[in-house]
């Protein structure tokens, strides 16, 4: 019986492409004015301006904000990875996020099945904290964590297990929602069911082997929820 769902944010709550093709600009654009330079930052993350879309091993899509800023620090010799990293938050924080669905509305819906509500995130906490509750939903979730909360970063269980402490549940009864082999590795080892959605960069066939389940939204849970 699933008692608790915990999920990841970007590609899972909210649209991957439609929400941080618009970030990927603005940081390039906050970091250089130099479109050379700023052809050269966007591949090393693994970003199409033109496009507005993510190489699969983007370390935007699953990685964390240090991540993210080393890829591009050999390229600004000018700049500390703290600079960086602060710019890469601040504009995360006020980063405009594209629903993957209706979300206040199913959240509701959860939280009426008496299930506990989590966020595992790569993300920073402060930016998680600010898109949350841009979109009203801070009141629908338990516990939310980033990577820098104290608990680890995903593929690794920390954040997950802390969840399951939290809330006084049994990892078995949990499931983690994901788009990413990161989400679904964590899943695995912290002993929790896999339930993958296709709303960020990797499809269908990159998920299913590591998945216990593929739903093409988070707005197919109620149904798979009735199934368990």
């Amino acid at each position: 019986m699933i008692q608790g769902l915990i999920f990841d944010k970007d590609g899972t709550l909210f649209d991957f492409r439609r929400s941080w093709g618009g970030w990927a600009n603005r940081v390039l654009q906050e970091l250089t004015a130099d479109p050379a330079l700023q052809g050269r930052l966007a591949a090393a993350i693994g970003y199409d301006p033109e496009a507005q879309d993510f190489h699969p091993e983007s370390p935007v899509i699953a990685g964390t904000a240090p991540e993210v800023a080393g890829a591009m620090l050999p390229l600004l010799p000018g700049l500390s990875a703290a600079q960086v990293i602060d710019r890469i938050n601040a504009v995360a924080a006020t980063a405009r996020m594209a629903e993957a669905v209706p979300l206040r509305p199913l959240f509701e819906a959860l939280r009426g099945r008496g299930l506990a509500i989590g966020l595992a995130t790569n993300d920073t906490e402060a930016p998680a904290e600010a898109h949350l509750a841009a979109h009203d939903l801070r009141d629908l979730f338990d516990f939310v964590a980033g990577y820098d909360s104290g608990h680890g970063f995903k593929p690794g269980p920390g954040q997950l297990l802390a969840f399951a402490r939290a809330n006084g549940l049994p990892p078995a009864h949990i499931a983690m929602v994901g788009d990413s082999l990161h989400d679904l590795e964590a899943a695995r080892a912290a002993g929790m069911r896999r339930v993958a959605v296709l709303t960020g960069i990797a499809g269908h066939d990159d998920l299913a082997p590591h998945a216990d389940v593929v739903l093409e939204d988070i707005g197919a849970l109620p149904g798979w929820l009735d199934q368990q």
